[in-house]
């Protein structure tokens, strides 16, 4: 076996709690690497996902931390075949019978992002989520 953990970083993206409304996303201070995946975690469903009552998980870039973040688009992302609009890269939208984690590798080379999990609709009951940010290709290692 090698050496992963002197090579990567990791940051929480989304606080791993169950949610039945919008997160308030923390900017993720990708300096220092060069390649991030964001791995989004799902647990069952609270509800039984629509077109009307969704979440969308919405990947967002800055060149500052408390600058204006924009979304990403199709070429900021690999893992994916399309980017909604809002940088929509994931979305629940149908039943989720079964826990779940999706990945979504982030190519844009801004120094920040943030990950919403945005809830249309009605939710009744929460549902389990998590995301975080792995962090790799470190400039300087060991990651500390």
């Amino acid at each position: 076996m090698r050496d992963l953990i002197s090579n990567m970083g990791v940051e929480i993206a989304i606080p791993a709690a169950s949610y039945s409304a919008d997160n308030t996303p923390p900017a993720i201070d990708l300096r220092g690497f060069d390649g991030a995946i964001f791995a989004i975690h799902v647990g069952v469903g609270g509800i039984t996902f629509s077109g009307t009552n969704k979440v969308e998980f919405k990947l967002t870039h800055a060149d500052e931390e408390d600058g204006t973040y924009t979304a990403v688009t199709i070429d900021d992302v690999q893992g994916i075949d399309a980017v909604g609009s809002g940088g929509i890269i994931h979305s629940l939208t149908a039943a989720h019978a079964a826990a779940t984690v999706t990945r979504v590798g982030y190519v844009g080379g801004k120094p920040f992002a943030k990950l919403l999990a945005d809830f249309s609709g009605t939710h009744g009951a929460a549902t389990p989520i998590g995301a975080v940010a792995i962090l790799g290709y470190p400039r300087n290692a060991p990651v500390a």
